[in-house]
């Protein structure tokens, strides 16, 4: 790449975090709901969800969200209580989620395919005060095989029959039928801050137990506005997701995002190669929020003469390597794909802007000097996901086509505050201290990335005792623990390996 083009891609991306960083402060200081509250009042009879054919308009989610605060409220739940929910990809996620905030209580989203301890531990982790579980197969079945270890915790199903639930767990559903969808107030949230608990979502780390990563309302409106801005999202959009809600991908960088701008989100419970196509043109999807293996899917279906036809301008996401970025495009007549790099309990992000197949974002000399949570790829040992020291005790810079380790900067508004609602060592193992200088901080992100040398980013490698899957981490310790479980194994030992035809960084 010459020296113009260079700057050109420079000036480009520092236009859009100009224009994110002039829109950020009109939002911050908010709660999520009440992004959610302003748009039922400005367009009530707009759809706002559409599942499995199923329309609901903005005051149709807000009234059902209000019956579940009245039930919560009911219950003598107050602001900055905790709630804990097991719910697939489906409406009542949604309205369960927004009524609990409407009352000022957090919500713990758990991962509805745990089971047995990892299920436990979770549930314990948050001191949640109830657990609302959704009408999934198994669901109901997964928490009842653990109601004894819960501390006698109140749970509550949904879309089960009374007949049909197991002793201990009581139905949620006879509550919603009793409810009222009176208005919550609120001034019942008032004391709130923006830095007050929105939820807990939770991340697998190299200690192989899933860890509630803190996300305030400041953080939780912050990535629905970056993704807001990423794809320009309007409110004629109609986004498309499969993400999965209990994590950040599907709960804020899809539905949040799309609210943001009042436009309308498609949701479907589990992904389907065979019908993706159909469902974006019969909804006339325009926005596609991706991992990368939802796209590798799409290409290994048998190919046909509709595979361009639909109204979608924009997918974006993380995972889609080099190897298929250009395939995707052309087989599928994609005008633009943008690609970033975060992680759950981050406090930066790198983006694509540009499109360079494969890249994850560009750190050039200028966009470095100018980046406030100045990120680097370092050095680092392989063992324990460290950085390596030289002799001053200082972290050493990889080269052009070195995997490095990517740290960044750490705000000093942020250096006091946890990253998850865990121990302090558990928040400590995430923070490099003393990098470059005497009293920085920076984050470790546990993950190895390469520089080319137009100044490209790729993601090159996950770190320690985990691998990358369908877009998430996933620890080796929690697969070997479950596999050990079988009577017939005597010891499990789990490691990430290459996948076939898995894309090469040629710098």
């Amino acid at each position: 790449m010459d020296l113009l083009a260079g700057v050109e891609y420079d000036i480009e991306e520092l236009k859009m975090r100009q224009k994110l960083i002039d829109d950020l402060p009109h939002h911050l200081n908010s709660h999520f709901i009440d992004k959610f509250e302003a748009l039922v009042a400005i367009q009530p009879k707009k759809p706002f969800l559409i599942y499995d054919g199923v329309v609901y308009t903005y005051e149709a989610m807000d009234a059902i969200s209000c019956k579940v605060a009245n039930i919560a409220k009911s219950w003598g739940l107050k602001p900055r209580d905790c709630v804990a929910i097991m719910i697939e990809n489906e409406p009542s996620f949604i309205w369960t989620f927004y009524g609990l905030l409407k009352l000022g209580v957090s919500v713990a989203f758990i991962n509805y395919n745990l089971r047995l301890h990892p299920l436990i531990h979770s549930i314990l982790s948050v001191d949640c005060k109830a657990l609302i579980v959704g009408s999934g197969a198994g669901l109901v079945e997964a928490v009842s095989d653990v109601l004894p270890q819960l501390n006698k915790l109140p749970v509550y199903a949904q879309g089960v029959n009374l007949k049909d639930l197991p002793d201990g767990i009581n139905s949620f559903d006879v509550l919603m039928h009793k409810a009222i969808p009176c208005a919550i107030s609120p001034a019942i949230r008032a004391d709130l801050t923006a830095e007050d608990t929105c939820c807990y979502i939770f991340t697998s780390g190299t200690t192989g137990k899933p860890k509630p990563v803190i996300f305030s309302h400041t953080k939780a409106v912050g990535v629905c506005v970056i993704c807001n801005h990423f794809p320009s999202m309007c409110s004629q959009d109609i986004v498309y997701t499969v993400l999965p809600l209990y994590h950040n991908t599907g709960c804020f960088m899809s539905v949040g995002a799309a609210l943001l701008s009042g436009a309308t989100v498609v949701l479907r419970k589990k992904f389907s190669a065979r019908h993706f196509w159909s469902d974006c043109r019969q909804y006339k999807v325009t926005v596609v929020p991706y991992i990368g293996e939802l796209l590798r899917y799409l290409l290994s279906q048998p190919k046909t003469e509709l595979d361009g036809v639909h109204n979608i301008r924009v997918v974006y996401g993380a995972g889609l390597r080099a190897d298929i970025w250009n395939t995707v495009c052309n087989r599928f007549k994609i005008p633009k794909v943008l690609e970033f790099y975060g992680a759950t309990e981050g406090i930066t992000f790198t983006a694509n802007y540009s499109g360079k197949p494969g890249a994850i974002g560009r750190l050039s000399p200028i966009l470095s000097k100018l980046d406030p949570d100045h990120k680097v790829l370092v050095k680092f040992d392989t063992a324990s996901v460290f950085p390596v020291r030289n002799e001053n005790g200082y972290c050493i810079p990889v080269k052009v086509g070195e995997p490095g380790l990517m740290l960044s900067k750490v705000p000093e508004n942020l250096l006091n505050k946890n990253l998850y609602k865990a121990s302090s060592e558990a928040n400590e193992k995430k923070f490099v201290r003393d990098a470059f200088a005497p009293g920085d901080v920076y984050m470790n992100y546990g993950d190895a990335l390469v520089q080319d040398k137009d100044y490209f980013l790729y993601f090159y490698d996950r770190l320690g005792d985990t691998f990358r899957w369908k877009g998430e981490n996933v620890s080796t310790k929690e697969v070997a623990n479950a596999i050990s479980t079988l009577s017939f194994i005597e010891d499990a030992n789990v490691y990430g390996v290459e996948i076939p035809g898995k894309f090469v960084i040629k710098l």
